[in-house]
């Protein structure tokens, strides 16, 4: 009998990621029975993951009795919250120990956490304004305190970023060509992490070596690349020239409303100054490239 993968969300890029490497993987699909977890199952999206034999549920994260429900007869999960759909770290909180207390009640033999490192701790305290880094740590710190089988991915620094982040630091039309902005060395190295392409791949690899990995942190990203690797990839793809622009990080704050500014300012300067991951991430990536 197939074991049941509970999947939170799964219409995003990473829930959905998820979903469709299981289903197309050899071993995973036929040892695992897909449940995504979603707001509205009427959707397209949710119709669409129903059409491909997914078992389609509805939970709201900030009600726990739908979480625990939801979660019910799971073998495994994963959990993943969005930070930047209700900016406040309390509720991503509770949704993340919403989650954490649904695997336990269940019983769950392995829950994979999507995290990113603690921003204060790991700056011991220069960078206390990201939110969206120690709400997900501190829900891993209650995983562990639970007991809960865990697996921690650490999700890199998203590709999206170049392109989905406000005008004024993604790529700038101008006559000369294209100016990318960041407050970043240009050879600051960044763990690069497609979200849509990539969490599948190495949450495939955390299920397949799952006794192994369990109590780990996987690190999610294909690789380092800087700003430069960056602005030559975009050209090479555009075919329009393209330049790199250090900023200062007081002018990088202000590409953004003033509500987020601090907050996407030290998320660069996190990258730059601790290389995102902080002490040991190289040695740390380099294994869990190999887990995928």
């Amino acid at each position: 009998m197939s074991k049941i993968l509970t999947v939170f969300g799964a219409t995003g890029n990473q829930g959905g990621s998820v979903i469709a490497t299981v289903l197309g993987h050899p071993k995973l699909s036929s040892e695992y029975k897909l449940r995504a977890v979603t707001r509205d199952p009427s959707k397209a999206s949710g119709k669409a993951l129903a059409e491909k034999g997914v078992e389609v549920v509805k939970a709201d994260l900030l009600d726990k009795a739908s979480v625990v429900k939801a979660v019910e007869g799971s073998h495994a999960v994963f959990g993943v919250t969005n930070y930047w759909e209700i900016f406040s770290k309390d509720a991503e909180m509770t949704q993340g120990r919403n989650i954490a207390d649904a695997s336990k009640a269940a019983g769950v033999s392995l829950l994979i956490w999507s995290t990113i490192p603690h921003g204060t701790k790991t700056t011991n305290g220069k960078l206390s304004h990201l939110p969206h880094f120690d709400s997900k740590a501190e829900v891993g710190e209650y995983i562990r305190e639970q007991n809960i089988p865990f697996t921690f991915l650490h999700a890199g620094f998203f590709m999206t970023n170049v392109s989905n982040i406000p005008p004024g630091i993604q790529k700038v039309q101008s006559d000369a060509g294209n100016t990318l902005a960041w407050n970043l060395n240009p050879d600051t190295k960044i763990p690069m992490f497609d979200a849509a392409a990539d969490t599948g791949k190495f949450v495939a690899g955390i299920l397949l070596h799952q006794p192994e990995l369990l109590g780990k942190d996987i690190y999610g990203a294909t690789g380092w690349y800087t700003p430069t690797d960056v602005v030559n990839a975009i050209e090479e793809v555009s075919g329009t020239k393209t330049t790199y622009q250090q900023v200062p990080d007081k002018t990088f704050q202000g590409f953004f409303p003033e509500a987020m500014g601090e907050e996407l300012m030290e998320t660069f300067m996190m990258v730059r100054d601790y290389a995102y991951f902080g002490p040991g991430g190289d040695e740390i990536l380099d294994m869990s490239l190999k887990v995928r």
